[in-house]
Formats: C-alpha cells, sequence, structure tokens
C-alpha cells in the first residue's frame, strides 16, 4: 500500500500555527515585539539558521523551514492585510484634520531622509533607480514598533506622541507611490528615461487610486448596510475578506502592487461607519498573517553576511541611526517640541521599517537592486529593528535630562507641601492662563502643568507657580498634592492628551472633580466618557452664550433662560452620544 502524500505546505502550516500559539503569548508576558521576534525565528528556522544543518540531523527539518518560497503566498497574504489595516487609519477627515503635521512635518521627514540616504546610495556607487528606492524605503521608520512603544509608555497622546503618529502616518502615504513605481520600474525593461519613468508612475498610480476610490464609495457603503441589515457576522466577515482581496486584485490587474489595492479599500471603508466592525473582525487575520510575513522575512536573512562585513554592517547601522534621528531632531524642533523631547523624537523614528523588507524584496525580485545590496540593508534594517526598544530607551532619559536642565527648577518638597485645597491646572496656554489670573485675584492658590520649557521659564518669572510635566503621570501628581486638591482643570488642545490626563487623574483619584475645555461636542463627548465631571465644550458655549443675550433681550427671566441654556447643553451632548454621526454632521 503506497503511503498517502500530504496536502502541500501542511507541515509548514502546523508548525507556524505551533509557533504562533507559543510565541506571541510568550513575547506578550516578556513585553518584547512580535515583530522582533517572527524576525528572530525566522532567521533561527529558516535554511541559514537550523534548517542549514538538516542534512546532519535530519530530525531538525520537521522543525525548521527549509525553504522561504513555501510560505510566500501566505506571507503575501500578510502584507494585504497590514496594508488594509493602514488604510482604515488614514480616513481623508483624519489626514486633513492632521494635515499641517502629516503633511508638513511627515513630507519633510521622508523628502529629507530620503535625499540624503539616497545620496550616500548614489556616492557608494548604486544607480539613480536604486539610489532612489533606498533612499525613500530607508526614511521609512517601524510602524509597528513605535507605536507599540508609544502606547506602552502611555504617550500616544502627547506632543510627542502626535508627532511621531504623523510622520508614521505620511510614510505610509508614501508607500504607495513607492510601490507604484517599482511597478512601472519592473514594467518597462530599462526603456525610457528615469524622469519619464517617474512621471508616467505618478500620472497611471492616481488615475488609479482616484478611479478605484470614487467607485469603491458608491458600492462598497450600501453593500455593507445590506449585510448588516441582515444581521450575519458570518457573511459581514465574507465580505469585508472580499472587498480586501478584490479590491487588491483589480489594482494588479491594472499592473499595479496588490498591496497597493489593500490600502485603497481599507481607505474606502475607512470613511463609512463600519470601519470599527471591520477592523474587530480583521485583526485576527492580520495578526497571524503579519507573523508569518515577518518569518518569512527572516527565513531571507543571512547572519553569515553579518560575520563576513563585521566593521560595515554595525556602521550602516549606527549611521542610519544617527542620520534619520539629526533630521527627525531639527524638524520636531521646527514645528514646536522641546529639546529634549525632539531629540528622544529622533532616537525613537531613527531605526528603518517593515516597509523596507516588502520594498526591497519586491526590488530583488524585480531585479531593480543587486543581490548583496538588496541582501545586505535588509540585514541593516533588521539589527535596526532589534536595537529600536534600547535606543528609543534611551532617548527617552536622554530628552528627559535635557528637558530637565532647560526648564527652570520646579517647585522644592517644602514649598509643594504648603499645597492644600489649591486648584491644579493641566495645560498653561491662553485658556490656563486666564483660570489662573482669575484663581489668584479670588485668592485660591493653584498649580500648573505645562511641557513648553520655554513658556515656563517665561511665567515662573512672573512669580506663577509652574511645574514641567506630563499631567497624567501619577507620580507628578501625586508631588502636586492631587489627593489634597479641590479640583483639577484641563485646559490642552491635544484631544488625546487632555484623555489621556483625565483617565491617568481618574485611575488615582476616582473622586476627584475634573473639570476640562473641549473644542466641540464630539471632543466633549470623548472627555466625559473618559471620567471628565464637567466639560465646556468652546463651540457650543459660545453658541449657548448667544442666545443666552438674545433670550434676555426678548424679555426671557436670567433664571428661565439658564435653565433653557443648561437643557439644551445637556440635550446637544447626549444627543452626540446616541447618535454620533447625525450630531457631528453639518448638513
Amino acid at each position: 500500500m503506497e503511503a498517502q502524500e500530504s496536502p502541500p505546505f501542511l507541515r509548514e502550516v502546523i508548525l507556524f500555527l505551533a509557533l504562533s500559539g507559543v510565541l506571541m503569548p510568550l513575547l506578550s508576558r516578556l513585553r518584547v515585539s512580535p515583530v522582533l521576534g517572527f524576525l528572530a525565528v525566522g532567521v533561527l528556522l529558516g535554511p541559514y539558521g537550523l534548517a542549514s544543518l538538516a542534512s546532519h540531523w535530519p530530525g531538525l527539518s520537521w522543525f525548521t523551514f527549509a525553504r522561504p518560497e513555501d510560505v510566500e503566498f501566505l506571507a503575501e497574504l500578510g502584507v494585504i492585510f497590514l496594508m488594509f489595516m493602514i488604510g482604515l487609519e488614514m480616513s481623508v477627515e483624519r489626514l486633513w484634520s492632521m494635515r499641517r503635521l502629516v503633511f508638513g512635518l511627515g513630507g519633510l521627514q521622508v523628502a529629507l531622509s530620503a535625499a540624503a540616504v539616497g545620496a550616500l546610495a548614489l556616492w557608494f556607487g548604486n544607480g539613480i533607480e536604486a539610489a532612489v528606492i533606498l533612499g525613500v524605503v530607508l526614511a521609512f521608520s517601524s510602524t509597528a514598533i513605535v507605536m507599540q512603544l508609544l502606547i506602552q509608555r502611555r504617550e500616544l497622546g502627547t506632543p510627542l506622541g502626535q508627532s511621531a503618529f504623523a510622520i508614521l502616518l505620511f510614510q505610509d502615504l508614501a508607500v504607495v507611490p513607492l510601490l507604484v513605481l517599482l511597478s512601472i520600474l519592473s514594467a518597462s525593461s530599462g526603456e525610457g528615461s528615469f524622469a519619464s519613468l517617474l512621471g508616467y508612475a505618478v500620472v497611471k498610480g492616481v488615475l488609479t487610486v482616484v478611479l478605484i476610490y470614487l467607485v469603491g464609495r458608491r458600492v462598497v457603503r450600501p453593500l455593507f448596510h445590506q449585510i448588516a441589515a441582515d444581521k450575519q457576522p458570518d457573511t459581514f466577515t465574507a465580505l469585508t475578506l472580499l472587498t480586501t482581496l478584490g479590491v487588491a486584485a483589480l489594482t494588479w490587474y491594472a499592473g499595479l502592487s496588490m498591496a497597493l489595492g489593500a490600502l485603497l479599500a481599507g481607505l474606502i471603508i475607512a470613511e463609512t461607519e463600519f470601519r470599527h466592525e471591520v477592523e474587530i473582525t480583521i485583526e485576527p487575520f492580520k495578526g497571524l498573517l503579519m507573523g508569518l510575513f515577518f518569518m518569512s522575512v527572516g527565513m531571507g536573512i543571512d547572519l553569515r553576511a553579518l560575520l563576513a562585513e563585521p566593521l560595515w554592517i554595525p556602521l550602516s547601522v549606527i549611521g542610519l541611526l544617527v542620520l534619520k534621528a539629526l533630521i527627525i531632531f531639527v524638524l520636531l524642533r521646527v514645528f514646536g517640541l522641546s529639546w529634549g523631547r525632539a531629540a528622544e523624537g529622533g532616537l525613537l523614528l531613527g531605526q528603518g521599517g517593515e516597509f523596507a523588507f516588502i520594498v526591497i524584496g519586491m526590488a530583488l525580485t524585480l531585479g531593480l537592486l543587486e543581490r548583496q545590496v538588496g541582501q545586505f540593508m535588509l540585514i541593516v534594517v533588521g539589527v535596526s529593528m532589534l536595537a529600536a526598544p534600547v535606543v528609543a530607551r534611551l532617548g527617552q532619559s536622554l530628552g528627559d535630562g535635557i528637558d530637565r536642565r532647560a526648564a527652570p527648577p520646579a517647585p522644592e518638597d517644602a514649598e509643594l507641601g504648603e499645597l492644600g485645597g489649591h486648584v491644579i491646572i493641566a495645560g498653561y496656554g491662553r485658556v490656563g492662563q486666564m483660570v489662573g489670573q482669575m484663581l489668584a485675584e479670588q485668592g485660591v492658590a493653584f498649580v500648573a502643568i505645562e511641557n513648553d520649557a520655554q513658556l515656563i521659564a517665561h511665567q515662573r518669572k512672573a512669580g506663577v507657580p509652574l511645574v514641567f510635566g506630563d499631567a497624567s503621570r501619577p507620580e507628578l501628581l501625586r508631588k502636586l498634592r492631587i489627593d489634597e486638591a479641590r479640583a483639577v482643570v484641563l485646559t490642552m488642545d491635544h484631544t488625546a492628551a487632555a484623555i489621556h490626563a483625565v483617565q491617568g487623574i481618574r485611575r488615582l483619584m476616582p473622586m476627584m472633580r475634573v473639570i476640562a475645555r473641549a473644542r466641540d461636542e464630539k471632543h466633549a463627548l470623548l472627555l466625559r466618557e473618559a471620567g471628565a465631571s464637567v466639560v465646556v465644550p468652546e463651540t457650543l458655549e459660545s453658541s449657548l452664550k448667544l442666545t443666552g443675550w438674545v433670550l434676555e433681550t426678548l424679555g426671557v427671566p436670567p433664571d428661565a433662560a439658564m435653565r433653557l441654556l443648561e437643557q439644551e447643553r445637556e440635550r446637544r451632548i447626549v444627543a452626540l452620544r446616541d447618535h454620533p454621526r447625525n450630531a457631528s454632521d453639518p448638513r
């Protein structure tokens, strides 16, 4: 009786699922980035690791990946779902609200870093096409690693967190023309000048993106509405997968990248009310397949090259980190961050990113990069990512030290010990200063928290009790005697920073009265849900104030007018909570 042949890739799939079931919980417990963990496993079990010893110990072949191409198809699906999830984060509305940081700060970072790295690539003898590809792709940072670090530190809502997020968002956007360019360069077979190919790539990419986006908006939302009305979760999942792979297939048939199509699919769904449900639906697929992708990348890294280049690879890693860190440091300072936070941001974003593995891998497959150059750069990017958590921790310590030296000394413990029955003001800009002045006029003690060292230096000269720091940090709140404070007033501009501060205060002092300023009703709802006691939306309050004057002019008694305004204030915020889309819809 003949032995039955196993289905193709069965061993590889079982081995990967076993590794995921053991590796992912272990990495989570150790607080290690899953990206780095899967990369390391790919290197260890790949053809240049333990698999190379299978000829001497045949039993190893059951626990190693001898051929990266055996998992290549599933790894490509991982890239598609990564791009789809990025698209979900890039709604047109969100891009427009952050346009200064995304297109200003992010655009300058990619342009300057790409120019600097590309010039070095040319100097080392690479052609113009290779220099452009390497310059742009090495300008990117690791979205997965940086976002995980910011979330772990609870810094995503800080000015540094928002700036880093904007840079990463623009880098994700910049992947689109780069993927288009790779497709055009590979299809051209060397015909035409580089400038003409670049122009053709831009035109073709823009037309394809616009066409799919406009048609997709008219088709996808009605489909999801119909499926949601049927209330069948399995059908909803099927439609999500169909949209992702279907749009990816359309761009592939147009001669572009499937990853570009997946990003477009995410962008289309991000404009609908089904975005969050889709994120939850697709998350398990994305996590597993991205792990497979990074394992396949690790399989292609030959660490023997590191031994062959014991000097150039470490120097290249250091050079990449230093070059990008300096550029990002200067840009963050120009965009208003303190010296310390700018230094931290430079080191936080100095590593290479996961897109380098995608783009360099495609460039090698298409013959746009020499094998030796591509392999060298993959190792440089991989080592820089492995070093990223350590470098980021160094950057945080360096930034804190710089800002402590730049900021005036905080009040001494003896001075803080006199605080009691005081008010803590978080954020001492225009609104915070007005609150502080009025409290001082009424003889109410207060202390303010601010993260702008220059503003602190200026205000403390005038005798204002200001300290440098983050209002969500429990150590600082305890030092400011929050347990003896009568209230906390939040006046900061950044929505995420204010929400982060409310949550931090609530964890430390659940019964503290927290009065927060909000830009609009939507911001007010988020602050209320985070735990703020009283929220004052600026746009709503100005409208209510005008209405109050009109009612008094018409002869309505002041007490009755006040009751009407209070009822309307509460009704608007409750309406926003119950129907968030309708309440914020200007129509």
